[in-house]
């Protein structure tokens, strides 16, 4: 990785407000994260220069690093293809296991999902992204696959506009302004006002519809989940078909047991230490 590339990683760095490199820190185990991250749904096995394209490497940097993911077991190798193992769950879920309460709060939206005949879901925000700590589909609603740890981009999701409407008006605007707005679908909103005045709304009605912007057909109502601060830590989510219920029986019927669910689960999450 050049000096060019370096300055541009610190520099998004400084904007998503994540601390600049030091001297502690340690761009050998950046890269080795890097490389983790490469892979993913749409690139579920790659070649080395596939690798060393996508983590911005060079291709002897990747391959001494695939080779060490491969003694350690988080890589296998089939001829001149890698895939990650298993074993990378293991470092999700050492995560999800520090934070019992979305093992307590499982049994609620399983309730949920059970209720609505509909996908519900509990996310973080992580940067640009959404990550999902709790999926649960009642049958499938996305063309794509989701489980735990997987990433969508908080602009265009229910949740990551519930997430982003915790943040101050400022805050809000640096960190959008600093996001790749793709035109996903037809109805996507990418437009930064547009955007800060959709948040506002979800600050201000406490909840959050989002119809056809991540996926055309895809229809999806959102609420947060508060800490005893009253700062938002975490989203849920019911989510159907546009083909399905009215906007209007959603907002009547869904809405309703999603906050109350939503409430169910701050409580849990205020009784943590």
């Amino acid at each position: 990785m050049n000096e060019s590339s370096n300055a541009t990683i610190s520099e998004q760095e400084a904007a998503d407000g994540a601390p600049r490199p030091g001297d502690s820190y340690v761009q050998s185990f950046a890269r080795g994260l890097a490389v983790l991250r490469s892979f993913g749904a749409d690139a579920p096995q790659q070649t080395l220069s596939e690798v060393a394209e996508r983590a911005e490497l060079t291709r002897a940097g990747a391959r001494r690093i695939l080779h060490t993911l491969l003694h350690l077991g988080y890589v296998e190798a089939d001829g001149r293809l890698f895939r990650l193992t298993p074993k990378v769950l293991d470092l999700g879920y050492a995560y999800l296991s520090s934070l019992p309460v979305w093992t307590q709060a499982q049994p609620l939206l399983e309730e949920l999902t059970l209720s609505l005949r509909q996908a519900c879901s509990a996310t973080v925000l992580d940067g640009n992204d959404i990550v999902y700590v709790v999926r649960l589909s009642a049958h499938r609603t996305m063309s794509i696959n989701l489980g735990i740890g997987s990433r969508l981009p908080a602009y265009c999701t229910s949740m990551g506009r519930v997430l982003l409407s915790g943040l101050s008006p400022d805050a809000l605007r640096s960190k959008l302004s600093n996001m790749p707005l793709l035109k996903l679908t037809p109805a996507t909103v990418t437009d930064i006002d547009a955007l800060m005045a959709e948040i506002a709304q979800v600050r201000r009605q406490g909840w959050s519809l989002v119809q056809e912007e991540l996926e055309q057909g895809l229809i999806a109502l959102a609420a947060p989940v508060f800490d005893r601060s009253g700062k938002i830590v975490a989203a849920i989510n019911a989510s159907g078909q546009t083909a399905g219920p009215s906007v209007t029986h959603l907002l009547e019927h869904t809405l309703p047991k999603l906050l109350a669910t939503a409430d169910k689960v701050s409580a849990l999450v205020r009784m943590q230490k």
